[in-house]
């Protein structure tokens, strides 16, 4: 079965919600990186509670200070009042990414009485938690309480605009049955109300996980998140480019090889996993028309024994974030600044999706319980989670967790025993494969990248 432990112990939603996790060695004094991890599920889910993210081997093993930190979310965290409450809710839109800053604030004035070392603080995170990342990158306000950062699975290139923001409060407030010249009466509402209305909205279909030739964005109307409001968010996360502020701050950035199992298994959709040739080009059609034929085309050259349900999962994995986070690697380089690190995370987890005959391989957010070093020793059989039961399991997490302290610890990624790490550039596209061994790749999805450039610029 999946791995559900991400909502164990996960406190009860609550508006009084300001808490931050820290994990020490030891509270002597001494100057550790510090890694500020933001929890993934989109911008409306998740705590720094879960089991796999905790952050205590973390900061035994490897001597850093793991920093997690609770924010608003959702309807109470980036709902846009500036345009009807005035200077009074200046901001509104991007509460929940002010109260991450808070957290960094915090961080900047209490971590050396923990053992951390506040001139060398790493933002970090995947998913949702990775689109945050993107938007704190982004934030004058943030720039000065980090010094390099992680942006995985989630490349967050862009965020919702005022026009979506705008269109998002008039929704709730239609749906509230509240005109826009009374709309002081949403705040005489119980939190309970509000939540059960964003959750109607989400289910509704009228956000949209927008993904494309720009990468993930957790935008549009009806989404809860980011808005680039031209003060706290002052341009989208990296569109047109990278934020010149950040320009010396330097970059990991990554995706899982086979992101979109997650959201087959938990969407309840799975049956593209059985396609045949027909359905497969029945299913790409759907979504991209007539360049289904060469889309289909291109993944069938690089990888030509792979069965229809394993393209599917190709295709729409790079789709949602792969492209994503190389389109982030190449803006960044382009600034000519620190160094950008991409990746994919690749070990193949021979877990079985429920209901089915296929490995979940690596899908989203398996990565969490291996970078924090929280696979377990001792596999269960009966329930082996996302991880699986292979021996080898232990060895992909501690070049995951070897490869991100570093990183914390001195600005470039490297793991003891595994291959060094080259930044990246668009001469060989260096890409580090993490895994039960590391291998730095040159070029490695360069069909599939043509193919995706060429359809971007037709």
């Amino acid at each position: 079965m999946p791995n559900r432990s991400i909502l164990v112990y996960d406190p009860e939603p609550a508006e009084d919600c300001l808490f931050l996790n820290v994990w020490t060695p030891a509270n002597d004094n001494r100057k550790r990186p510090v890694m500020f991890y933001c929890h993934g599920g989109g911008f409306s889910t998740g705590s720094a509670g879960s089991v796999p993210q905790d952050g205590a081997n973390l900061a035994r093993l490897y001597d850093v200070v793991v920093v997690q930190t609770n924010h608003r979310l959702g309807l109470l965290g980036y709902l846009y009042l500036d345009e009807l409450g005035g200077d009074d809710y200046s901001g509104s839109g991007n509460n929940g990414m002010t109260d991450i800053v808070l957290g960094l604030e915090w961080v900047r004035d209490n971590i050396s009485h923990f053992g951390g070392d506040p001139d060398n603080v790493m933002i970090w995170s995947e998913s949702g938690g990775g689109a945050k990342v993107s938007s704190l990158y982004a934030m004058p306000s943030a720039s000065a309480l980090f010094h390099k950062a992680s942006i995985e699975s989630g490349p967050g290139i862009v965020m919702n605009t005022l026009d979506d923001a705008v269109r998002t409060t008039d929704m709730v407030l239609r749906e509230l049955g509240i005109a826009r010249q009374d709309w002081r009466r949403i705040l005489d509402l119980p939190a309970r109300s509000l939540l059960e209305l964003q959750l109607k909205l989400e289910a509704s279909g009228s956000g949209a996980l927008g993904a494309g030739f720009k990468g993930i964005g957790i935008n549009g109307p009806g989404v809860f998140g980011p808005v680039v409001d031209g003060h706290i968010l002052p341009q989208h996360p990296f569109e047109p480019e990278a934020p010149a502020f950040s320009k010396d701050k330097p970059l990991l950035t990554r995706w899982n090889e086979d992101e979109i199992v997650f959201f087959l298994m938990f969407g309840g959709y799975t049956s593209v996993l059985m396609l045949d040739d027909q359905g497969l080009q029945q299913q790409v059609t759907t979504r991209f028309g007539d360049d289904a034929t060469d889309i289909i085309h291109a993944y069938r050259q690089s990888r030509p024994k792979a069965t229809p349900g394993d393209l599917y999962i190709g295709i729409y994995s790079d789709y949602l974030m792969g492209l994503g986070s190389i389109r982030l690697a190449e803006r960044k380089l382009a600034q000519g600044g620190a160094p950008v690190y991409l990746y994919n995370f690749g070990y193949i987890s021979e877990t079985l999706i429920p209901g089915t005959n296929h490995p979940m391989v690596t899908p989203h957010a398996m990565d969490i319980s291996f970078k924090f070093s929280n696979v377990p020793e001792e596999a269960d059989p009966a329930n082996p989670g996302m991880p699986g039961m292979r021996p080898e399991r232990l060895l992909a997490a501690k070049n995951f967790s070897d490869l991100w302290t570093t990183f914390a610890r001195t600005g470039k990624p490297g793991a003891q025993g595994q291959p060094e790490w080259e930044a990246y550039n668009l001469e060989s596209r260096p890409t580090y494969r993490t895994a039960e061994t590391c291998s730095l790749l040159h070029n490695p999805h360069q069909g599939e990248l043509a193919m995706w450039q060429a359809l971007e610029n037709a």
